[in-house]
């Protein structure tokens, strides 16, 4: 039997970031408590900044019963003289009955003590207290508080939680609040509480009372209301994603509201006012023609006829940030942008201070203005002026305040000083890619500074050995070197790690270079959406250059996925079981002279015309060694490798050897698996 059962949790206001953060895992955690009683069903999860519900259309009355079953002693040691032992009496005990109603079995081949038992599944409505207070103990929102004299936390103190199971309270008590038929309104209608019957009686109660429960409503009802503010004020919002959803968390009934500011403060960079608006207010930025506007979007959550008070209030805490930040901006704009005073602030204990930390990128950019010297000629001093200016700002009063306008801010400051375009550029792009969908450097002078930055931040922390494992990252390493294969795979740089580890580990004193490559490698696992034994086929060919390495791995994976890829395997498997025990990386040498069937004429001859061409693509070269096959067959099926002449065997050894040796110029074959 089903029943439609509703349980509402009633808290202070929700923090939308770390609730969204494990909003993902809701659905999940609830499933395996419910899977764990045996009442796994279908439900819906909505929440509101005050409310988190769990609704159940249909809803089992009680567990399905069980049969559980027991397995004992074998008989030989279960009797002795036909009387029970010891074993055979624990058992009896252990089954909660008397010793004659137990009986045997055949498992394996013996027979041993049994007895089945049927247990009878509880009623649901003795179990949901528990099932909803592990529920609300495995939700993990980082942070959390007491309330009370309590010692349980949660992620705010929970005020009322409300529980009916078909038109039945049900009736337990959880972090010190017992259960209810009762829910609150929005808090601009009452802050008396409501009673319900049955759960349509709660929705359409709630729903009277103020509060949009569902969030997609309330999503769709703030983007209906943005698109007539749109249409209204002939202007152009700009909807973050991720704004918007912290929106929708902080509100139960949204109104967007327009305000405006100074049109003063547009002389301030455009990403500081941005930031004022999303970061600190959650307001949403408008944009007039292209061009950043005197306008900004609020979303209430108050119900009222009159709206005017409250956007004079945003406006009101709007314009005191506006204002601070048009005095941190003035203020910067005379000091200018100086490094020297990056001595006074630690970088990390046993690195420096922030000024060391520009030495070491600067050494690094060098370098790698000489790496990349093919693909263009870098002024050096203008690089080393880039570098030395990259982390300048942090001592401006904007980015103290804004800390997350760091390179932003040093883009502006070296601008207004009449720094070289480059310069300012590379400043603002050093921390580009910052995320998995960010943007790359838009230069090679940029790259460059970036690359410096990344690289220097995992050599100096492998160096004092905070290095990342399992899946804590503090430093965000793994980040910083898959931001350095995106940079080198977009400006197709030459980019050998065995060799840029080889030479700028010498700036640091106890850097494990192999720990250190090892690290790199892993990286490209994460990196490349393949079959892995692809990429370890093509690493096992000692290739450590990236570019090269992602080139390697796209034409092997290219024919790896094609149809008639496993046939051609097979024979190229073969190949590489049969020299497993010869010496690749010394000289093979092949006598035709040797040769007594024709056989091996052919193979030889052309392999050695496919050798001596010259190929610009990876995938056109494994063609052609793959185009061996027919040959190879042939060679397999008429003639004996392990004959009794040595000179003969090694010879035929050394011919199947060079083909399988020439595949590993571009992967070993052998690590495939398909």
């Amino acid at each position: 039997m089903l029943k439609p059962m509703l349980i509402e949790v009633g808290v202070e206001e929700l923090p939308a970031i770390p609730f969204l953060k494990e909003l993902p895992n809701v659905d999940k955690k609830w499933s395996e408590v419910l899977e764990k009683n045996s009442l796994l069903c279908e439900f819906d999860f909505y929440y509101t900044p005050r409310r988190l519900l769990l609704w159940h259309r249909e809803f089992p009355v009680k567990q399905p019963n069980k049969t559980k079953e027991f397995f004992g002693a074998p008989l030989h040691i279960a009797y002795k003289d036909n009387k029970p032992t010891n074993a055979a009496l624990s058992f009896a005990k252990k089954c909660g009955v008397d010793i004659s109603e137990i009986k045997t079995a055949k498992k394996g081949d013996k027979e041993v003590l049994y007895y089945k038992k049927e247990i009878d599944g509880k009623n649901s409505k003795e179990l949901i207290g528990d099932m909803l207070h592990t529920f609300l103990k495995s939700l993990n929102f980082g942070k959390s508080m007491r309330w009370g004299n309590l010692e349980e936390s949660f992620i705010r103190p929970i005020r009322w939680i409300a529980c009916l199971f078909g038109d039945e309270k049900v009736e337990f008590e959880i972090y010190g609040v017992k259960s209810s038929n009762y829910s609150y309104p929005h808090r601009s209608i009452s802050y008396k509480p409501f009673d319900f019957d049955f759960a349509g009686s709660y929705f359409c109660r709630l729903d009277k009372n103020g509060v949009i429960l569902y969030q997609n409503e309330r999503r769709k009802r703030i983007l209906e209301q943005f698109e007539k503010l749109e249409q209204k004020s002939d202007i152009s919002i700009e909807i973050d994603k991720d704004l918007l959803d912290e929106v929708v968390t902080i509100t139960e009934h949204p109104t967007a509201l327009l305000g405006s500011f100074d049109k003063e403060f547009l002389k301030l960079p455009q990403e500081v006012i941005i930031t004022s608006m999303k970061e600190h207010q959650r307001y949403f930025p408008v944009f007039k023609e292209n061009e950043l506007s005197n306008n900004f979007v609020v979303v209430s959550n108050a119900i009222t006829d009159d709206f005017s008070l409250i956007i004079q209030g945003n406006e009101k805490v709007l314009r005191a940030r506006l204002s601070d930040a048009m005095f941190f901006y003035k203020n910067d704009l005379k000091n200018g942008l100086k490094y020297e005073g990056l001595k006074d602030i630690l970088y990390l204990q046993g690195l420096g201070s922030i000024y060391d930390k520009e030495l070491r990128e600067k050494e690094i950019a060098l370098y790698l203005c000489d790496l990349f010297a093919d693909k263009e000629n870098i002024d050096k001093k203008l690089m080393e002026r880039a570098v030395m200016l990259s982390k300048a700002d942090l001592l401006s009063e904007m980015v103290y305040e804004f800390t997350e306008l760091q390179g932003t801010m040093g883009y502006y400051y070296a601008k207004a000083e009449g720094e070289d375009e480059k310069v300012c550029l590379s400043i603002k792009e050093q921390y580009l890619p910052n995320s998995e969908t960010s943007p790359l450097p838009s230069t090679l002078f940029s790259s460059i500074v970036a690359l410096s930055n990344k690289l220097d931040t995992i050599f100096a922390l492998f160096d004092i050995g905070k290095i990342p494992t399992g899946n804590k990252d503090p430093f965000g390493l793994r980040r910083a070197a898959n931001g350095i294969v995106k940079i080198v795979l977009e400006g197709e740089l030459k980019f050998d790690i065995k060799r840029v580890i080889d030479n700028l580990s010498k700036k640091y004193k106890n850097i494990d270079k192999n720990r250190l490559e090892e690290f790199f490698l892993e990286r490209l696992y994460q990196f490349f959406d393949i079959n892995p034994s692809i990429l370890k086929a093509v690493l096992q060919s000692e290739e450590r250059d990236i570019l090269n390495i992602s080139k390697k791995v796209l034409a092997l994976n290219n024919i790896v996925i094609s149809n008639d890829f496993k046939e051609v395997f097979t024979t190229f498997k073969r190949v590489s079981n049969i020299v497993k025990d010869v010496d690749t990386n010394k000289e093979l040498i092949v006598d035709e002279k040797l040769f007594e069937k024709n056989e091996e004429k052919e193979l030889f001859n052309e392999y050695k015309e496919l050798k001596d061409k010259n190929f610009d693509d990876y995938e056109v070269r494994l063609q052609e060694l793959f185009s061996l096959k027919p040959k190879i067959d042939s060679f397999f099926d008429n003639v004996m490798v392990n004959v009794k002449d040595e000179m003969i065997k090694t010879n035929r050894k050394n011919l199947i050897s060079s083909i399988y040796k020439t595949f590993k110029e571009i992967a070993d074959i052998k690590e495939i698996t398909v």
